[in-house]
């Protein structure tokens, strides 16, 4: 059993790991020893710091053991994908797995002898969705029947949230400007749609201004969404930066703040890491409404089930 996307777990699947990573977060002590001495690779070709932390000290902490890869300082750059899969998959009893493009990680599942992870790709981010399911369930004691408005560009963290609510009845909607163009799945999107769990706002007519459609779905909504308007590895690149000036720009009127949100009672969530200032005003981030970093925190709990799951069905 591996965990590439969410599309391919049960409801049963998502809502057993969502239970145990509560069981894991309020009762460590029973989970010490819970992985018996086995170990974890961790498989990078771009940064992280929750996603790596989770699984590094997630592991050691249930008694295993990690092992990061940087990508640079392997073989896998330079030989057959397939090949050195196979041969990682001999060291360790499970690999934890942030590759750029989502095809590629297909391509590396279909040769591990070990379940894989989808640690963040292209298309989708499915260990970052099941820490904001803990997340929620904590927060408001159930997940059915949530809503869910997702603000900004439709990327590889929407995508996952959107998979995870149609497996448990959240209804998430979706205003976005602007698509990752690697994160269209029209077969998701319409799947989910069919369910009544998927929807957009026309970013035609949707601004930030008095009495507009946007500050209505955030009036019915029980979480806003955000996340970053551009690749973390892209913000900076000198090669990207009129894109990113295009962007911005494009997307200031969509950003999170106090005078957008007002006195709604809506619950803020963004996954981190955060451009505070662009697609989250500074105040936000510590707003009595912002689960921000208590999401950040269950990312390590809900890896630690992850982990359990998979190799308990190994």
């Amino acid at each position: 059993m591996h965990l590439i996307t969410l599309k391919s777990w049960s409801k049963t699947d998502i809502l057993e790991t969502v239970e145990d990573s509560l069981n894991i977060k309020n009762y460590p002590e029973k989970y010490r020893h819970a992985v018996g001495g086995r170990s974890l690779a961790l498989l990078f070709q771009k940064t992280s710091t929750r996603t790596r932390c989770a699984g590094e000290v997630g592991i050691t902490q249930m008694g295993g053991h990690a092992h990061y890869l940087d990508w640079r300082t392997t073989n896998f750059g330079l030989a057959d994908l397939g090949d050195e899969i196979r041969v990682l998959s001999a060291y360790v009893d499970v690999i934890l797995a942030r590759f750029l493009k989502h095809a590629e990680l297909v391509t590396a599942s279909t040769s591990a002898a070990v379940p894989m992870i989808n640690g963040c790709c292209d298309k989708y981010h499915p260990t970052q969705a099941l820490g904001d399911l803990m997340t929620i369930q904590e927060h408001f004691g159930r997940l059915e029947g949530i809503k869910l408005c997702f603000i900004g560009v439709h990327n590889n963290v929407c995508n996952s949230l959107i998979a995870a609510g149609m497996k448990v009845g959240i209804e998430v909607t979706v205003v976005a400007p602007e698509v990752n163009p690697a994160a269209v799945d029209k077969a998701l999107w319409d799947e989910a749609a069919r369910k009544g769990l998927y929807k957009t706002l026309n970013t035609d007519t949707a601004t930030a201004s008095a009495d507009n459609a946007l500050e209505k779905i955030i009036a019915t909504s029980d979480i806003v969404y955000t996340d970053t308007w551009v690749d973390m590895e892209f913000f900076t690149e000198p090669a990207f930066a009129a894109e990113r000036k295009r962007r911005l720009e494009k997307m200031m009127p969509y950003q999170l703040n106090a005078e957008l949100l007002k006195a709604h009672g809506c619950r803020i969530m963004h996954c981190l890491p955060a451009h505070r200032g662009y697609e989250i005003a500074d105040e936000l981030l510590d707003d009595a409404r912002a689960i921000i970093f208590e999401q950040s925190e269950n990312r390590l709990h809900s890896m630690k089930a992850i982990l359990l799951k998979l190799l308990a069905r190994s």
